[in-house]
């Protein structure tokens, strides 16, 4: 079909798409014989051919252009996930994702998230700002039930507040760790973790030798000490963790939820952190933006990245790498690696 699609085009200039933002030593991969780039602005106003379209990695911004665009046939999105683009983007046109480009970074966000959890970097650096020094002395009422969380003993200092006393750290060695949606992402998460020597326990879509159906996930979610969310967003993870799959989880537990903001109910949350019976670190959320006033920022047991997990400073390179890969395969006629046809297309 690759074949067929482009011999029509051979002889003619393929016309590649793409932020204007994007610096030159970037695309030095791509082709240079009957290839033209083509740099778009971010709020285009006017017509443009453009064949193999590279989307900003900006929803919103994507879904401003591509109106304007003209004659598209292939869409190399650089984002794992393509949820964002489904709706709108017309059916016959070829989608490839970014799946394996994210799996290094968003794999070390977890991993460092799970590991500033459980030491309470969060709550030293609220400290640090506050130039308040307590070691395990923390102000009454800021004391929270958690992995690791154990009261001593009350006392007041100089200052006439109560101070509660409590071992604020705990270690990742040993926990049970629950990877909810074991994909590439979930693969690199389990062997960055191997060396803490966790009880890994896995989920997907569908079962395989050791990896349980998610079917399974409310069986198995009241025994783990972390709960790490990377599935992607479907009808089936839609709401995923809502109240009754969230009061499973054991007093205490952690989830890390690296995945999309609508597969936990966000309410069902804060009720949950409010209630100080679990911690959670949320690099994605809903709403997002996460308006200023809302809940989630100030609930207690809560830290928050702003969907960031996945913007490193390599990735740039990396994804441009790939998309230019593709787009020798495109040109060759050869099949293009990542297709999202089994999504509709």
């Amino acid at each position: 079909m690759l074949r067929r699609c482009f011999a029509d085009y051979h002889q003619a200039m393929l016309r590649i798409g793409l932020p204007q933002n994007i610096s030159e030593e970037f695309l030095q991969g791509f082709p240079k014989d009957n290839v033209e780039i083509i740099r778009l602005p971010d709020h285009l106003d006017h017509e443009v051919d453009v064949e193999f379209w590279i989307p900003s990695m900006f929803g919103s911004q994507a879904a401003r252009v591509f109106p304007h665009l003209r004659g598209v046939k292939v869409v190399q999105c650089l984002r794992a996930g393509v949820d964002w683009i489904l709706p709108w983007l017309p059916q016959g046109i070829i989608l490839c994702d970014g799946q394996g480009l994210h799996n290094i970074p968003v794999a070390e966000w977890v991993v460092a998230a799970i590991l500033s959890s459980l030491k309470r970097f969060p709550e030293y650096r609220d400290d640090q700002r506050e130039q308040f020094w307590g070691g395990q002395a923390r102000p009454q009422g800021a004391a929270e039930h958690g992995i690791g969380a154990h009261h001593t003993s009350n006392d007041s200092a100089p200052d006439g507040r109560q101070y509660s006393y409590r071992i604020l750290g705990d270690e990742l060695h040993k926990k049970k760790v629950l990877i909810v949606g074991y994909g590439g992402i979930g693969t690199e998460v389990g062997r960055l973790l191997q060396v803490f020597e966790v009880d890994i326990v896995r989920v997907a879509r569908t079962a395989k030798p050791g990896v349980s159906a998610i079917d399974d996930l409310a069986k198995l979610i009241p025994e783990a000490d972390v709960v790490v969310l990377l599935v992607p967003l479907t009808e089936q993870t839609r709401g995923l963790m809502n109240a009754e799959m969230l009061g499973r989880m054991k007093t205490g537990a952690l989830l890390v939820n690296a995945a999309r903001g609508t597969i936990v109910d966000t309410n069902a949350l804060l009720a949950q952190l409010q209630a100080r019976r679990i911690h959670a670190v949320l690099d994605v959320m809903e709403p997002e933006p996460l308006p200023k006033g809302h809940p989630l920022w100030t609930a207690p047991n809560c830290f928050i990245t702003p969907h960031v997990a996945g913007s490193v400073t390599g990735f740039a390179a990396r994804g441009l790498e790939f998309a230019a890969a593709q787009v020798r395969r495109y040109m060759a006629g050869a099949p293009l690696e990542n297709r999202v046809g089994d999504a509709g297309y």
